[in-house]
């Protein structure tokens, strides 16, 4: 850590466009962990939407006249032109108006935002009762921005809006919806029942979870008989509108015909790989499939119940933060806190939520388990343990969070570039099997496992979105979604509704998936560069000294990233 060092004029402009979006966008605030904002809901009207963009632009316009003052405020600037430009191409293109999709869109943005709700005391049970009572405002006001793209001509495809009907039904029904079962739970009454209004509060918050799931099923009726009337069929989005997406989720221009080549040729790679730890597993001849069937059966690797699961991911993190810190990196003490958790969410995801600004709500990994499913394969998901927690996405987040003595909060909290951030967690991965965590190579075909994902997305989201020409193997002709859901299953050992699930993701999000693998290979190159300058300078390369100086930076576009580096 370097000194604290007095805020200069852009860390004043920054921190106040951080203050001005907090009550504009209350989810993110929350997010963030900001205080203030947790009783009330992000609008998502054409108004709403436009109110955020002009405070992008006003500081976009203000950072050009604002002069930098060090190397900090250098890259401040940087990527704040970078990432505040970015959005208002986005803004500009009409598609933000269109914004529907299976996993990242305001559907389940409205909903998620209750999963890192404060949840101890009868304040935080009161602002909830006053969030779920305003969420019918923020689905009004969503459906009306799809209303308003529609008009447009920004229609989601058709598939993202069947599956975006099947998502809001659910949350609808109130059988089955989330927001019931939230505020009826144990912990949720226990804490209900200190309040002086125990029994006020109590129906506040059963009224105000009806009203918001039956906002849900307005979504719902919309989707399904307005929406999905004016949808494409297809699914691709063209040349055009996924430069722009790359670039947003990577923070860098890449070549895309190049990279899609590139994924083809990284497949065939891991697959080879693959193969090899297969026969060191099993002995020559051991086809992928076979050393992956008898690693499932094995009790060494075998975890029942989500609370032999939770334990399990709880101490491999905790051991890999022990081993680490003071050695590889320097892990400051907050951030060695992170939680393992299970999701209340049941969609068979694993993922990261970083802490809050003052770290009374640590970093979080959270694994969602599918209904039925009570054992677990460590020897799959060691891997992606690392790539959550440390030295993935906690020790990046984590160490962003804590420099308040140089870095300014949005650079801290709200700068999160897909492709730094997920190229990170690879890299990570891979680290990990170099420092000799992944020496079992039943653990190693984990982590080449997850990986050969990463590369099939490449190729599966370039190729089908720029139809581009299928390889024999997999069809030929030109890439569709069928084309790429055979592609898919043929590169995953994952059940068939994660598949189906994965592609529709792929699919409704153009240009996020590669961020992963295409984000990875950006990080190695700048390492490997970094290495040789080193070498050309008579100099011994210090890959410690580098990880720290490239995570003090923060989550930054790829390319201010490199230029940073590069001096």
């Amino acid at each position: 850590m370097t000194p604290e060092r007095t805020p200069s004029a852009i860390d004043a402009l920054a921190d106040d466009f951080v203050t001005q979006l907090a009550p504009l966008d209350p989810f993110g605030a929350t997010a963030l962990g900001l205080p203030g904002y947790d009783h009330d809901v992000t609008l998502y009207s054409p108004a709403a939407m436009e109110q955020r963009i002009d405070l992008v632009r006003r500081t976009l316009a203000a950072l050009e006249d604002t002069p930098t003052i060090d190397e900090i405020d250098d890259v401040t600037k940087a990527a704040m032109r970078e990432r505040m430009s970015l959005e208002l191409a986005t803004y500009e293109s009409g598609w933000d108006f269109a914004d529907l999709n299976v996993l990242a869109s305001p559907l389940q943005g409205m909903r998620d935002v209750f999963d890192i709700a404060r949840t101890a005391t009868v304040e935080d049970w009161t602002n909830i009762a006053s969030r779920l009572g305003r969420l019918p405002q923020s689905v009004d006001s969503y459906i009306e921005l799809l209303r308003h793209g529609a008009a447009q001509g920004r229609v989601p495809a058709l598939r993202q809006v069947n599956e975006g009907v099947k998502q809001a039904r659910e949350i609808a029904d109130p059988e089955t919806s989330f927001f019931v079962s939230f505020v009826a739970s144990a912990d949720a009454q226990a804490v209900v029942s200190q309040a002086p209004n125990a029994g006020e509060l109590s129906t506040q918050l059963s009224e105000a979870a009806l009203q918001a799931a039956a906002a849900y099923g307005r979504l719902a009726d919309f989707l399904d008989s307005e929406l999905a009337l004016q949808a494409p069929t297809d699914d691709a989005v063209g040349r055009e509108r996924y430069e722009l997406a790359s670039q947003l989720f990577l923070g860098a221009r890449i070549d895309l015909d190049e990279t899609y080549e590139w994924g083809l040729e990284e497949l065939a790679r891991i697959v080879a790989e693959q193969q090899a730890t297969a026969e060191e597993l099993y002995g020559p001849g051991t086809s992928i499939d076979e050393a992956v069937q008898r690693l499932d059966e094995d009790e060494r690797y075998l975890l029942h119940g989500t609370d032999a699961l939770k334990a399990w991911m709880q101490e491999t993190s905790d051991q890999a933060i022990t081993d680490l810190s003071g050695t590889h990196f320097d892990i400051p003490e907050p951030v060695r806190t992170l939680e393992c958790m299970i999701a209340p969410t049941q969609n068979g995801g694993i993922y990261y939520t970083p802490p809050s600004d003052d770290f009374s709500r640590p970093g979080r990994m959270w694994w969602s388990v599918p209904p039925g499913v009570t054992t677990f394969n460590t020897w799959r998901e060691k891997t992606t343990v690392y790539h959550e927690g440390v030295p993935g996405h906690h020790l990046q987040l984590g160490q962003t969070v804590y420099q308040r003595a140089h870095l300014n909060s949005w650079r801290r909290l709200m700068c999160w570039v897909s492709g730094h951030g997920e190229g990170w967690a690879l890299y990570a991965e891979r680290l990990m099997e170099e420092l000799g965590y992944l020496n079992d190579p039943a653990d190693r075909l984990g982590m080449l496992d997850g990986q050969r994902l990463r590369a099939a997305r490449v190729v599966l989201d370039i190729g089908v979105h720029l139809k581009k020409p299928c390889p024999e193997e997999w069809g030929g002709g030109i890439w569709d979604a069928d084309k790429a859901h055979r592609f898919l299953s043929a590169n995953v050992n994952m059940p068939a509704e994660f598949v189906q699930f994965e592609l529709n993701r792929y699919l409704g999000w153009p240009g996020q998936a590669p961020a992963y693998k295409v984000g990875q290979r950006l990080w190695e190159s700048i390492r490997d560069n970094a290495r040789t300058r080193a070498h050309d300078n008579g100099e011994e390369f210090d890959i410690a000294a580098f990880h720290a100086r490239a995570l003090a930076l923060g989550s930054v576009g790829l390319d201010v990233l490199k230029e940073a580096l590069d001096h």
